[in-house]
C-alpha cells in the first residue's frame, strides 16, 4: 500500500500507515460510509492539504498528537476508497514552533498549485504571521490551532476557525465558580498577547457576574518571576485562582503556589493540558481544574470518541490518545466531510462555498457549525480535573 502521507523537514521515520489486514478493518469500521463514493478514473488522483506544525521542539508531543490523529482520520477514509473516490494526502512540514520556519513552510506550500488546502497549522504566533499571505493567495485555511481571537479574523472568507476560543474558555470557568458560589478569585496570566486575552475575557466574564479579582498579577515567558506572583497571589488569600499560563510559567507558577497554598484551587485553560506539563508539575497538579475544547477522550459514551479510538488502535499509534489528538481527528473529520459536499471534482471556491454551509453538524457528540471567520464553528468547552495519577477525568 502506497503511503499517501509524507513529513518533510521533520527527520522522522516513515509514517505508520502500512496497515495490517486487521488494523485495516478496523479502520474501515470507524469512519461512516457516507464520505465514500465509487472512484472514477478521471477524479481519482488524491486531494493535496499541507500543514505547518511543530513535530519537533518544547511543543512537538502537542504537533505529533494533533498529526497523527489526523492521520489515523485519513488512513480510515483512503481506506474506503477516499472522498469521492479521491484519497486525501496530507503532508506535514515541521516548524518547530519557528515563525521564520513556519512563514517558509506556508509560502512553499502557497506557491505549489498543488495544494488544495491548508490545514491544522499549529501556534498563536505562527498563524497571526501566515494569516496575511494566506488570506491574500485565497487558499482555504482550515482548523488553525489556536484559541486567540487574533487567528479570526472578520471577513476572511477562507479561514475556517473550529475550536472554542480562549475567551469560550476564560467565560466557562469563571461562570462555574460563580455558580458553585466562589466569591474570592485570584487572576495569574501570562505577559504576552495570549495572556492579555485570557485576562481580558476573564474580566469580562467577572463583571458579568459581579465579581472583583483579589488580585491580578502577570508572570514573564521564561517564568523568572512566578515565585513572587505566588506570594502575591497567595497575600490576597484568594478561594480560587484562575490561570491564564503555557507550558514553563505554568509549570514555576503552580509549584510556587503550591509551596504557599497547598490545597488552593486553580482553574486553568486547555492549552495548560500537554502531558509534559502535567509531567513535570507531578503532584502539584493533582486537583488543577481544566476547560477542554473536546469531549474526554476516554469517554467511549460519546460515539465520535468511540470511532476516534478505534482509528487510533487502527492506525497503531504509539502515543497515548489525548485530548489534543481528539481534536486533530475531529478536524480532519469535518475537513472530509466539508470535502463530500464539495463535489467529486472540488474546486477551493466549491470547497469554501460547503464548508460554509455546514450547519449544526453532528459528528457524533460534537457539533460544528460554520457562521463567520471572526467565530468558531464549536461552542464545545467542558470542565474536567487532573486526577493523582496525572490523567484527566469529569
Amino acid at each position: 500500500m502506497t503511503s499517501l502521507f509524507t513529513a518533510s523537514k521533520a527527520g522522522l521515520p516513515p509514517p505508520a500507515d502500512h496497515l495490517t489486514r486487521r488494523r485495516m478493518l478496523g479502520a474501515l469500521a470507524a469512519i461512516p460510509a457516507a464520505l465514500y463514493g465509487p472512484a472514477r478514473a478521471q477524479d481519482s488522483s488524491p486531494v493535496r492539504i499541507a500543514q505547518s506544525i511543530a513535530l519537533s521542539g518544547p511543543l512537538g508531543e502537542l504537533g505529533q498528537a494533533m498529526h497523527q490523529s489526523a492521520k489515523a482520520c485519513f488512513a480510515g477514509i483512503n481506506a474506503r476508497g477516499g472522498v469521492n473516490g479521491r484519497p486525501i494526502e496530507l503532508t506535514a512540514a515541521d516548524d518547530g514552533y519557528d515563525v521564520k520556519r513556519a512563514l517558509g513552510n506556508v509560502k512553499g506550500f502557497i506557491d505549489d498549485k498543488s495544494t488544495f488546502a491548508l490545514f491544522n497549522c499549529m501556534g498563536t504566533p505562527m498563524i497571526e504571521a501566515m494569516l496575511p499571505q494566506v488570506i491574500d493567495s485565497g487558499m482555504p485555511f482550515f482548523a488553525p490551532f489556536s484559541g486567540a481571537l487574533s487567528a479570526r479574523p472578520a471577513n476572511a472568507r477562507n479561514v475556517f476557525n473550529i475550536r472554542a476560543s480562549y475567551a469560550d474558555e476564560a467565560e466557562q470557568l469563571v461562570q462555574h465558580l460563580a455558580t458553585i458560589g466562589i466569591r474570592r478569585i485570584a487572576i495569574v496570566y501570562q505577559n504576552n498577547s495570549f495572556g492579555k486575552e485570557v485576562f481580558d475575557a476573564t474580566q469580562r466574564s467577572m463583571a458579568k457576574h459581579k465579581l472583583e479579582a483579589t488580585a491580578t498579577v502577570t508572570v514573564e515567558n521564561n517564568a523568572s518571576d512566578a515565585g513572587p506572583a505566588a506570594e502575591k497571589i497567595a497575600a490576597s488569600n484568594p478561594e480560587a485562582v484562575l490561570v491564564g499560563l503555557a507550558g514553563k510559567p505554568t509549570i514555576d507558577f503552580v509549584k510556587a503556589i503550591r509551596a504557599q497554598r497547598k490545597g488552593l484551587s486553580l482553574y486553568a485553560l486547555s492549552i495548560m493540558g500537554a502531558a509534559a506539563t502535567l509531567k513535570a508539575m507531578g503532584e502539584d497538579a493533582t486537583g488543577i481544574a481544566v476547560s477542554q475544547v473536546v469531549p474526554l477522550p476516554g469517554n467511549t459514551v460519546v460515539p465520535m470518541v468511540r470511532e476516534f479510538q478505534q482509528a487510533w488502535k487502527a492506525a497503531g499509534v504509539a502515543l497515548e490518545p489525548s485530548h489534543l489528538a481528539l481534536e486533530g481527528y475531529i478536524n480532519a473529520r469535518v475537513f472530509a466531510e466539508a470535502l463530500r459536499r464539495a463535489g467529486k471534482n472540488p474546486t477551493r471556491a466549491a470547497f469554501i462555498d460547503s464548508t460554509w454551509n455546514l450547519k449544526r453538524y453532528d459528528l457524533g457528540g460534537f457539533e460544528v457549525s460554520f457562521s463567520d471567520s471572526a467565530r468558531n464553528a464549536s461552542r464545545f468547552v467542558e470542565l474536567t480535573m487532573v486526577s493523582r495519577d496525572g490523567r484527566f477525568i469529569r
